[in-house]
């Protein structure tokens, strides 16, 4: 398959530390060209990769070298160019969420079904097949029936005027961390989770919410448990619950690409863990994405719309930060 021609979009903290290093490695996507309000910044970021640097965001989208775009914006661009770029023919990789708005995200996807594009929402760690394993477990009945599902995740304070703490460019923790618990649930538990109870916080002096909790549950019955912050120590895992035992797992949402992932399971047998070869998860988004392009579809979007909807459910029960 000859290689996804991608432009990047801004020069975030995640494109630069993650993704650009990513794409460099990936024989199936070629980096052509990276954009940024700042003329001087795009060339810096753009020189190392030996690609194109493009003042501002348009030139991007009027380049008919440009396949694709990955879109690495604050969260209250996203929709904007999002648009912009289907519109313009190009496939899209946008940061998550893709937009925190249900009918927004369900009309974009409808957008790039008509277009015969993909749209693809950047949540890396779905690509790791930790998480298959895990499903593969619970769907032999190694646990039992699913009772119950807990996940965190939870970083320490950036430093002062980090987007993620501008309530303007859709910061947060709930639209930053909060997303990688609650897409865990849909992608493990199931994705008609209802919210139960909701509360989010906001440390002194931030003027976004810095950390959260959430109740859900399924049709079923299974309940959901799920902690998310901006200002704490880190944690980043989850922990699946059955009649007969417990899934957990560490450095569950961004291990790094030479992290060998541990499943311990308990059960009244004893526990166990099991060590699974590592894997560079952002790699596999870029080559699922490529894939995606490949063949004009967009991957998973009901599971996105999901998100989106429960993002929108959670605020709603929380109402504004405390």
């Amino acid at each position: 398959m000859t290689p996804l021609r991608i432009a990047v979009m801004g020069c975030a903290d995640i494109a630069t530390r993650r993704v650009l290093p990513a794409i460099a490695r990936s024989d199936k996507v070629d980096l052509v060209a990276l954009a940024s309000r700042d003329p001087e910044k795009a060339r810096a970021t753009a020189r190392p990769y030996g690609c194109r640097a493009v003042h501002g965001y348009p030139g991007l989208l009027e380049d008919p070298d440009v396949e694709a775009v990955y879109l690495p914006l604050p969260c209250a661009l996203h929709a904007d160019w999002v648009e912009a770029s289907l519109r313009a023919g190009k496939h899209v990789l946008a940061e998550k969420p893709l937009t925190p708005e249900p009918e927004r995200t369900a009309a974009l996807f409808a957008l790039a079904d008509e277009r015969g594009l993909a749209l693809m929402e950047n949540i890396m760690f779905l690509h790791h097949p930790s998480h298959t394993a895990v499903s593969g477990l619970v769907a032999q009945g190694i646990i039992g029936e699913p009772r119950s599902f807990r996940a965190e995740f939870t970083v320490p304070r950036r430093p002062a005027g980090d987007i993620r703490y501008q309530s303007a460019l859709g910061g947060g923790a709930l639209l930053d961390t909060g997303v990688y618990p609650i897409r865990a649930a849909v992608q493990l538990v199931g994705a008609e989770l209802t919210t139960v109870a909701a509360t989010l916080v906001r440390g002194p002096g931030f003027e976004v919410d810095t950390g959260g909790a959430a109740v859900l549950r399924t049709p079923e019955g299974v309940l959901v448990q799920i902690a998310f912050g901006l200002d704490h120590g880190y944690r980043s895992a989850y922990e699946l619950t059955g009649t007969h035992g417990r899934i957990t797992v560490d450095q569950a949402f961004t291990p790094s690409a030479d992290h060998e992932p541990v499943l311990r399971l308990e059960r009244r047998s004893g526990t166990e863990e099991r060590r699974l070869p590592a894997h560079d998860q952002v790699v596999a988004t870029l080559d699922a994405f490529a894939h995606a392009a490949a063949v004009g579809r967009s991957p998973d979007p009901y599971r996105s719309m999901r998100l989106a909807a429960l993002l929108h459910d959670i605020r709603e029960h929380a109402g504004s930060p405390s």
